[in-house]
């Protein structure tokens, strides 16, 4: 990627880092390949998140839209996510992208079980 390029997500998406990978058990036996991915659930941290979900735009109903020209700005209700939060998510909602040769997950908002955030249980 560019220096200075920018990632935008759209919506209620959220970009996750993954926690890695552990191919070994507890007890020290090596798993095949592809066998973590069939867990229903992963962790990792937020790294970025859209801007919220979109809402409807208010329209007077005493105004006539041609009347004026209005420019209108997009309104979103926050998402409760933040960046550097750990994430549990749906592990079959998650799509899998690499940038800069690094494994991100895109998850929607609504697939995220829980969020861990520092300093929250103190």
């Amino acid at each position: 990627m560019k220096e200075g390029t920018q990632i935008i997500l759209i919506g209620d998406r959220v970009l996750i880092d993954p926690e890695p990978d552990d191919n070994k058990t507890p007890s020290g036996l090596y798993l095949p390949p592809g066998v973590k991915e069939k867990e229903k659930v992963q962790g990792g941290y937020v790294v970025k998140t859209g801007p919220g979900f979109p809402l409807p735009f208010d329209n007077d109903l005493d105004e006539q839209p041609w009347e004026e020209e209005k420019s209108y700005e997009p309104r979103y209700v926050p998402l409760q996510a933040e960046e550097g939060d750990y994430a549990i998510f749906l592990r079959k909602a998650a799509i899998e992208i690499e940038i800069e040769n690094k494994k991100y997950l895109i998850v929607s908002h609504s697939s995220i079980l829980m969020l861990m955030r520092d300093g929250y249980l103190e």
